[in-house]
């Protein structure tokens, strides 16, 4: 083992409380909100310091699984990659994440992410992982409020036997772009079903972080609270 192996910090997945999952994401994710819909939520720890959380469901688009001839039981979407700052690769931590996903889940047959171009993101860390991009979602109706976007369900959808919430003062409709959109194939039939779906990776934008103009920059402490341990 060479002295620069020696000196990687050791980085571990496992699965974490809501508590956890919900620190990460208003601490270290632009939209700083946890989704609304049901997650599987995988934590990252490099040296036993909490970094992260990786947050699969079902997104905003019930109906995405039938693009690919699959149900939901066989088809999750990539929520949330809430980061601080760390040294491995995010290609290799979503990596590890899909592996374990697959293990918990094996009727699961693909992933699917989309990379927010509104953000100056063009799904950099798909590529690195190998996900096959597949083109634009449709553009969807969105709302800002106090300067973050939030999609339009989150805003005007109720559930069962409850009203829609009221409009926030001040919110704005926006139409923003759509979306790059990626897929993970998790084994051979799939991947052989989505290759003829492969388009050209998008490129680069620009340099971005996940900090919005204006906001300070958070990271988490070095000793995590109890809800944060593996």
């Amino acid at each position: 083992m060479s002295s620069s192996e020696a000196c990687k910090p050791v980085l571990k997945l496992d699965w974490c409380s809501h508590a956890a999952a919900k620190y990460a994401v208003e601490h270290w994710h632009y939209s700083r909100s946890l989704s609304a819909s049901k997650s599987a939520r995988l934590g990252v720890w490099e040296d036993g310091v909490f970094i992260g959380v990786i947050l699969f469901g079902w997104g905003n688009n019930r109906n995405m699984p039938k693009m690919f001839k699959l149900d939901q039981t066989e088809c999750a979407e990539m929520l949330r990659v809430a980061l601080t700052k760390h040294a491995a690769p995010v290609s290799r931590i979503i990596a590890i994440a899909a592996r374990l996903l697959r293990a918990e889940f094996p009727s699961m047959r693909a992933l699917v992410s989309y990379a927010d171009p509104s953000q100056g993101h063009h799904g950099g860390i798909y590529q690195g992982a190998g996900w096959i991009y597949t083109g634009r979602s449709a553009s969807n109706e969105a709302y800002e409020v106090n300067g973050v976007l939030l999609h339009k369900r989150r805003l005007t959808g109720g559930s069962y036997g409850h009203a829609p919430p009221p409009m926030p003062a001040g919110a704005k409709r926006v139409v923003p772009p759509a979306k790059y959109r990626y897929v993970l194939p998790l084994d051979a039939a799939m991947r052989a079903q989505i290759a003829p779906l492969a388009k050209p990776y998008p490129k680069r934008l620009c340099a971005v972080t996940s900090t919005p103009p204006g906001a300070p920059e958070r990271v988490g402490g070095a000793t995590p609270t109890t809800a944060l341990q593996p």
